[in-house]
């Protein structure tokens, strides 16, 4: 990994047109490299806002006013000398802007470039570098809360003291091995065991935060299913607080899914309502059914509607037996009919709104199982293969020492879980990782 020297440059706001768009350069040349277009009198103060005005280097005439500020390296976000100027936000404007730069020198700048020097300059670790990204793509303020943790070191301040104990652990056993002349002790193997069993609940717990993380920063669907005639349109509106479905009194109305997007305590739910599961009475209602099936096999969770005034049928007995094992809510819908079946489960009234706040508190549970008051949470998939290599590192240390391994093998084990510490930071993430990563970026950040 290293650091290019060359200059980049980009607009760093959205496309459009806006109230003001901003083109940022980082790199050697960005202090001059727009120079040419710019009346700043008296030279650039570094974190200083300048007024200034841009004007045609040809014929001097004015084009637009823009503020300029000046960021010198090291005390940037790339590490480099950073420039930005905020214009109106014309595409036109900004344009001229970039082509002055590339002119001067400057190369347009890969999608997450700017970031990913910040993080080959040391600025940031690569957990904080994903969470500018995860910032920037949050639709909720509980996931702008996250990121901005995240973003803040919380997840690397929550791993040092378990690195630490890690690396004081294979100090220890190296001394021991290459220093047993001068009768340093090795470390007996109870000592190594209870070292080892000192770490491990850490990782496991860090682990563990991964459910939560995971659909705190992706989200996750949350399928209506049952019979027909249930009430799963009239929850589904309920549950938007509008009227986004349409309900009649005839059963299998619903022919289709219908989906839409709510947040439950900050996490971005797919909400879908399905056609009723029964015998089809035609083609459509039957591709209907059929894509209320696989919706149902493929939801992070499902709300199984039933009417609360009669006994579960089989085909509902069928379906709780096919989610056994995952993540389900079983609602018991029309209570406001009186007559109650024996059936465990939530009751609700789609129509006089009872239980739902019972329903929607229910759903938060499961959505935050696995959060902690801890800061820290690991919130993608490489986050989390990377705590696991560290914990098959150490069941492999530990099962070394039982078996009476020489050390100088256990330290391979030990090793292996301290590199998927580290790549959890990025200190050893090889490049093609690297570019992975910062290409999902936008351009500009």
């Amino acid at each position: 990994m290293h650091l290019d020297q060359d200059t980049i440059v980009a607009i760093a706001t959205p496309p459009g047109r806006g109230g003001i768009g901003v083109v940022r350069l980082s790199g050697p040349l960005a202090g001059s490299a727009v120079r040419t277009v710019l009346s700043i009198e008296g030279g650039l103060k570094p974190r200083v806002a300048h007024f200034t005005r841009i004007h045609e280097p040809t014929t001097g005439q004015l084009v637009d006013e823009a503020v300029v500020t000046y960021f010198p390296a090291p005390n940037s976000y790339t590490g480099e000398d950073v420039l930005e100027i905020a214009a109106h936000g014309s595409p036109v404007v900004l344009h001229f802007l970039m082509e002055q730069a590339l002119a001067a020198g400057a190369r347009l700048a890969r999608a997450g470039e700017f970031t990913e020097r910040a993080f080959l300059s040391g600025r940031l670790d690569l957990t904080q570098a994903e969470a500018v990204r995860d910032l920037i793509e949050a639709s909720t303020l509980h996931q702008a809360r996250l990121a901005a943790e995240q973003l803040g070191g919380a997840l690397s301040r929550r791993i040092a003291p378990t690195k630490d104990a890690l690396v004081k652990l294979i100090a220890t056993l190296e001394a021991g091995i290459d220093f047993a002349e001068d009768d340093i002790d090795v470390m007996p193997a109870s000592a190594i065991l209870e070292a080892i069993e000192a770490i491990e609940p850490a990782l496991k717990a860090l682990a563990d935060s991964f459910h939560y993380g995971r659909i705190l920063h992706a989200g996750l669907t949350l399928a209506i299913v049952g019979e027909p005639n249930a009430g799963k349109s009239s929850l589904f509106n309920r549950l938007l607080d509008r009227n986004r479905a349409i309900v009649t009194a005839k059963a299998g109305t619903t022919r289709d899914l219908i989906s839409e997007k709510l947040s439950i305590d900050g996490i971005p739910v797919e909400l879908i309502d399905t056609a009723g599961l029964r015998i089809a009475v035609d083609e459509a209602e039957s591709l209907g059914i059929a894509k209320s099936r696989e919706t149902l096999a493929t939801a992070d969770l499902v709300l199984l509607v039933t009417d609360a005034s009669r006994a579960l049928t089989e085909e509902e007995h069928a379906i709780l037996r096919s989610l056994h094992e995952r993540p389900y809510l079983l609602v018991r819908n029309k209570c406001d009919l009186g007559s109650i079946a024996a059936e465990n489960g939530l009751l609700t009234s789609a129509l006089t709104g009872e239980g739902l706040e019972a329903l929607r508190t229910a759903i938060a549970s499961i959505l935050q199982r696995g959060a902690t008051a801890e800061s820290g949470l690991l919130t993608n998939l490489r986050q989390h293969e990377a705590v696991m290599r560290a914990l098959a590192g150490l069941g492999a240390a530990r099962l070394a020492v039982e078996g009476h391994v020489p050390h100088e093998m256990l330290l391979l084990d030990l090793y292996g879980s301290l590199r998927g510490l580290d790549e959890l930071t990025g200190a050893t993430t090889a490049d093609d990782v690297l570019n992975l990563i910062f290409s999902t970026f936008c351009i500009g950040k």
